[in-house]
């Protein structure tokens, strides 16, 4: 281990006790010293996923949380409902890291060739606990990025370019042509509609905003429906009817939207039907729900025949499906196109300390589009 470096780091760990109060808190613990095939990271830049919050607040209703502590160890508390600890169960009472995914500078390495190699280079990483000044990583699970790309450039080359990679991958491995995305002007979204433009893959977009609306037509996107329009449903069913999109992914979750996106599948199929059947289309038609932006629960009006479905889709199950070899080739893709197709964007950039502010967590717990954190955790204070 380099002498330089500090004895311990600081952490961002989430805890729900056993009396329903949810601690967010920055904790000290010892700088890990890298094993042969590890490397030791410190970490410069972290993206605020929605998929982080889950974690983050668990089932905590963040309109009682309160702040204390001070402005370098500041400590949020909120309460969990009593009738969502049940499901709480499983992590009560385990101070859990936070952060799937970030990037920053390799500053030590075991004595392995591979792990030698990446002294000084900066790189990727995904596997969690990454809201922390160092991460300790197999050198095999670094993606080294490219020469002119900062930390912050790479910090979301992980879950949002291998998801939105994902949904065109499932698309064409269950025999569809086109798909539909929700909360399309999301980072998430902007890359899938660059991919899909790229690769030739029909992409209707669902947004709620006009704002959104014209920034997804001003990046060369063709089908862009608002869900607030008053002829969202018809504008809808002709989008499908033009794309031949019979899959959609929806980050909502909650509420009326899979469902009318299964009746204007329905109804864009039934257009060009050759006969009647009671029984609907023989076309499957599939919504997958792989976000939850909305917790209530999901409403379905079946109009929309017996050929249909809809499950969860999650990324990590997905490249495990996938295997090593199918996951490196769309690793490789996002390396290659780090700072075109996988670009992302942040509203703002925030120490760990920062991130834990009731200000900064009105901000991105709202799950804004445009509103996405960048957590640095090189900007706090050693935690020696």
């Amino acid at each position: 281990m380099k002498t330089d470096l500090p004895a311990n780091l600081l952490q961002l760990q989430s805890l729900i006790k056993a009396d329903g109060e949810l601690e967010l808190s920055l904790v000290s613990l010892p700088l890990p010293e890298p094993r042969t095939d590890q490397v030791l990271v410190r970490m410069e830049a972290s993206p605020l996923n929605p998929s982080d919050l889950g974690l983050l607040f668990g089932a905590a209703d963040m309109g009682t949380a309160n702040q204390s502590g001070n402005a370098q160890r500041p400590i949020i508390r909120a309460r969990v409902p009593a009738g969502a600890m049940k499901a709480m169960a499983p992590r009560v009472g385990i101070a859990m890291p936070v952060g799937n995914e970030g990037a920053g500078l390799v500053v030590a390495a075991g004595s392995s060739a591979a792990a030698q190699a990446l002294i000084g280079t900066r790189v990727a990483l995904l596997g969690g606990a990454m809201f922390a000044q160092y991460r300790c990583m197999a050198a095999d699970q670094c993606l080294p990025l490219p020469a002119d790309a900062t930390s912050a450039d790479g910090a979301s080359c992980f879950v949002n370019p291998l998801t939105a990679l994902g949904m065109v991958d499932t698309m064409r491995r269950e025999g569809h042509s086109a798909l539909v995305h929700t909360a399309a002007a999301s980072n998430l979204g902007q890359m899938l509609n660059r991919i899909c433009l790229q690769d030739g893959v029909p992409l209707v977009n669902i947004v709620r905003k006009p704002e959104q609306e014209a920034l997804l037509r001003a990046m060369g996107a063709p089908h862009v429906c608002n869900s607030s329009s008053p002829d969202f449903m018809a504008e809808l069913t002709d989008a499908l009817a033009a794309t031949g999109a019979t899959i959609a992914f929806d980050a909502i979750g909650g509420g009326r939207l899979p469902g009318q996106i299964l009746s204007c599948m329905e109804a864009a199929i039934n257009r060009s039907a050759k006969e009647y059947s009671r029984y609907g289309s023989a076309t499957h038609k599939q919504v997958y729900l792989y976000g939850m932006l909305d917790t209530s629960p999901t409403e379905i009006v079946r109009n929309f025949g017996m050929a249909w479905g809809i499950g969860g889709w999650l990324l990590f199950p997905f490249l495990q499906k996938l295997g090593p070899a199918g996951t490196q080739a769309l690793k490789a893709r996002v390396a290659a196109e780090l700072k075109t197709t996988f670009k992302s964007h942040y509203s703002k950039e925030v120490s760990l300390a920062q991130a834990l502010q009731l200000d900064s967590i009105a901000i991105y717990g709202k799950r804004a589009t445009g509103e996405k954190f960048l957590i640095n955790p090189s900007l706090d204070a050693s935690a020696d």
